[in-house]
């Protein structure tokens, strides 16, 4: 006890944190936990499902965490490893602070079932994570600074490195900092940082400071309570869709500076919108951590901005330089920032697996960091299923030994004809898949489903070797790669720039998202790359389909891209399948317009709702007003029974069969629901 409370005296005098692994049976961890939690006062927050403590967070909610401060927490992962929690717990910690984490028997935790592999594996039930436990197992056996408590193990405290008294009080760099935007000139202003550098105190500090009018804004109120302690009786939050949908009272002309904290966690086309508003706008970001990275939004975001200011704090505030729990975060999610620099040798192609993680992990970790850089939501989940989820492929692009390219592929389709068929009626939606459930579900081809695909999730070169084909060569890799395939496919959101890369690789356009991506504001494409004679049937179906549906998808999406128009209105087989799952099913009405525009084309019968929308072309709002219906809900529902109507007034024998066609996919559905259940 004694020898605890020193240890922890010390830990404060040197402005260090300290981790402490408790490793056994589950009931045994408890104890320890209430142990440690008894002799130490502190706040104790417990990040877990199953919390000691009156102070607590389930790690789903981490986020709610960002910009608040605790000292002591425990984090419960005896059953699942929620990483993105960690990395945001760990930013909350004081000066002083002790960090449990509690986990399974140190032997055999690589081979149990994570409960946190739901959210990331894409199967049906929890799978071991041998990759990333053995990673985080070599991390803690090579850190002298971490405390190891194991089950039936004699256990000692590590000894501190003898560094000198951490001097708290040093802020002569958030003080400059806090200058340069007090004498700022109208614009822009990015401060990108790690955690605990002062970033929320320092917007706080601004609004204290500043003689005018300052707004707060943040992905949620709750993360600022830091910045309301500085800004003090200047706080003035609002949150950032309300702040867009406000009146005159924040006309720029009396709103001087607007404040964002943890802007990369706020979606583009938002802070697109804001920064326009106001006069003065400072965007605050965490380098790296449970959004992702700061540096990538940087990168991406703040390129398109005009003359943007770029501030940075290098020096932590709440802790000491060479704090251990910041170094074990740090090298646990590879927060370092990729560098690759510009090489005079070839370019070859290598194809890590996941073993390599055991052992040869530095190819894969650069991999990993250079995605990171390029596509700035990836976040610690993404490492965690680049690591352990089943169906994973990489293609490096290497000089040298220096990783310059990186794409990362996964395994979709090979589903069955029911199963395929169920998820283009709308009955069923499986784990994972995106681009195969997807040419199912919304495209309309139940056989995307049944072939076997690999989908690019990401790709990445060095900024000093693009321009050079790398990209290109490593789609050729994988293509070459790819045998007993039927298709390559790829999901991006859409610019003309990113589509002529990947139409210079070979893929043909197969379908468009009807709503833009909150990220990036842009409308989802997807895009097939044919190899086998099923698949290029399928590619020309799916453009055969994009033709014809053109005139309605473009109302939808507001893209400009040449497609070559079909003039023909005449309802064919895939049309009456299409209508018959709207329906009858639960097709989608976007994934359904074109269809439904050539049957209201066609009619001879009254089809108001319908002919509102793909005719007049009202929202769903004035509909919904016009007609009295209560919301979307009930016009969907008047769509359907229109759809209905429409086709037995053209066809009463075809309406009728695949009406019955319809009706059996349902039973099924229900019987196979039934029997899950029981």
């Amino acid at each position: 006890m004694q020898a605890t409370l020193r240890h922890t005296e010390q830990l404060k005098q040197q402005g260090f944190r300290q981790i402490l692994f408790v490793s056994g049976e589950a009931e045994w961890c408890l104890r320890q936990a209430e142990e440690w939690m008894a002799q130490l006062p502190g706040d104790w927050l417990w990040l877990g499902d199953a919390p000691l403590s009156p102070l607590h967070c389930a790690p789903a909610a981490a986020r709610t965490l960002l910009g608040r401060e605790f000292l002591h927490a425990v984090f419960d992962a005896r059953t699942g490893f929620h990483a993105e929690a960690l990395a945001a717990l760990s930013g909350t910690l004081k000066a002083g602070s002790w960090l449990l984490i509690l986990v399974p028997d140190w032997q055999k935790w690589a081979s149990l079932p994570d409960r946190d592999s739901l959210r990331w594996s894409e199967q049906p039930s929890a799978i071991a994570s041998p990759h990333f436990i053995r990673h985080l197992q070599r991390r803690v056996m090579q850190d002298d600074a971490i405390a190891l408590l194991l089950q039936h193990q004699p256990f000692t405290l590590p000894s501190l490195p003898a560094y000198s008294a951490w001097q708290p009080g040093e802020i002569s760099e958030q003080q400059a900092v806090l200058e340069t935007l007090l004498l700022s000139e109208p614009g822009i202003s990015v401060l990108i940082a790690p955690r605990g550098r002062g970033k929320s105190a320092l917007a706080g500090l601004l609004a204290a400071r500043w003689p005018g009018r300052c707004l707060i804004t943040a992905p949620a109120k709750v993360a600022t309570d830091v910045l309301a302690e500085f800004a003090g009786q200047a706080f003035e939050f609002i949150a950032p869709d309300r702040l867009l949908a406000a009146g005159a009272e924040l006309r720029p002309e009396t709103v001087e500076w607007l404040l964002v904290d943890e802007a990369a966690a706020i979606p583009t086309p938002l802070l697109h919108q804001l920064v326009k508003r106001f006069p003065r706008v400072l965007l605050t970001s965490t380098l790296q951590g449970y959004e992702g990275t700061g540096r990538g939004f940087m990168l991406k975001f703040c390129a398109t901005l005009p003359q943007v200011t770029l501030l940075k704090l290098n020096r932590p505030l709440r802790w000491a330089e060479h704090d251990p729990l910041e170094r074990f975060i740090n090298d646990l999610l590879l927060f370092a920032e990729a560098d690759p620099q510009p090489e005079t040798q070839p370019v070859r192609f290598s194809f890590p697996e996941q073993s390599d993680w055991l052992t040869a992990p530095e190819q894969l970790s650069a991999m990993y960091q250079l995605l990171t850089s390029a596509h700035y939501r990836t976040s610690p989940l993404d490492l965690r299923r680049m690591m352990d989820a089943p169906g994973m492929h990489f293609v490096a692009a290497l000089q040298k030994e220096r990783v310059q390219g990186a794409l990362w592929l996964v395994d979709e389709g090979g589903l069955s004809a029911e199963l395929a068929e169920a998820v283009w009626a709308g009955f069923r939606r499986p784990r994972g898949n995106l681009v195969a459930q997807s040419l199912a579900a919304h495209g309309g081809w139940p056989a995307a489903a049944q072939l076997r695909s690999r989908r690019i999730s990401r790709i990445a070169v060095a900024p000093s070797c693009r321009r050079q084909g790398i990209g290109l060569q490593m789609v050729l890799q994988s293509r070459a790669q790819a045998q007993g395939l039927d298709f390559l496919s790829v999901s991006f959101g859409y610019t003309d720039e990113l589509w002529r890369f990947w139409q210079s690789c070979g893929f043909r356009l197969a379908r468009f998202g009807s709503k833009p991506e909150a990220s990036s504001g842009c409308y989802t494409a997807m895009a097939l790359l044919p190899l086998s004679e099923a698949a290029e049937q399928l590619a020309q179906q799916a453009t055969t389909r994009l033709q014809r549906d053109w005139p309605w998808l473009q109302r939808l999406t507001k893209i400009s891209v040449e497609i070559a128009v079909s003039s023909d209105r005449q309802l064919d087989e895939e049309d009456w399948r299409e209508l018959a799952g709207f329906a009858w099913g639960y097709r989608p009405y976007e994934a359904s317009i074109g269809a439904l525009g050539r049957l209201v084309g066609l009619q001879t019968v009254p089809l108001p709702l319908l002919q509102g929308a793909l005719v007049a072309e009202l929202s769903a709002a004035q509909l919904s007003h016009s007609f009295g219906l209560s919301g979307r809900k009930a016009l969907v529902a008047g769509w359907r029974q229109e759809a209905r109507r429409g086709l037995a007034a053209l066809n009463r024998e075809e309406s009728e069969r695949w009406q019955a066609r319809m009706q059996i996919l349902h039973e099924n559905h229900e019987k196979e629901s039934e029997s899950v259940q029981k």
